[in-house]
């Protein structure tokens, strides 16, 4: 008779899933494109509206404006995304990709990220309120609310 898995152990092996499926999915990434799957995420973003804030696309990518910030900037150096001051408003810079940047995204396949946010849109509203309610309630018993949410495997200008 097995011995049915505890909640405390369902939850840890499910992040660690998580964990583990964005670790394999980087490194395989990194080889094959030179580029983390958040990078690739960032640049599979932009491709899907052009003329696009850092605002703009840290909603898109469902993180804060600082950690899509320091990707872009990568991207930029990198020359894969281009920055411009918008005809419209001369004070917002506009984000596109460039050829190169697109080249990578011809071959690049679906990422993680794009996984998980499809799985969890597919998930009635409700569940996923409550998903994020008790992964935020999770996180505040665990002492680790303050931990700033980067985007997976981004080294951050803090951690280095």
């Amino acid at each position: 008779l097995m011995e049915r898995p505890t909640d405390a152990a369902r939850a840890m092996d499910s992040l660690r899933r998580v964990v583990h499926a964005i670790r394999i999915a980087t490194r395989a990434s990194e080889r094959a494109f030179g580029l983390s799957t958040a990078q690739l995420f960032v640049l599979r973003q932009l491709s899907a509206a052009s003329g696009q804030s850092l605002s703009d696309l840290a909603a898109r990518t469902r993180t804060t404006q600082s950690s899509v910030s320091e990707v872009v900037a990568r991207l930029v150096r990198n020359g894969l995304v281009s920055r411009a001051p918008s005809s419209i408003d001369r004070r917002r810079a506009v984000l596109s990709l460039t050829a190169a940047g697109e080249s990578i995204l011809a071959n690049a396949p679906e990422t993680i990220q794009e996984r998980l946010l499809r799985g969890f849109a597919s998930l009635d509203e409700g569940t996923r309120q409550t998903l994020a309610d008790n992964f935020e309630s999770w996180l505040t018993a665990s002492g680790l609310d303050d931990v700033n949410p980067t985007l997976f495997f981004e080294p951050s200008m803090v951690d280095r």
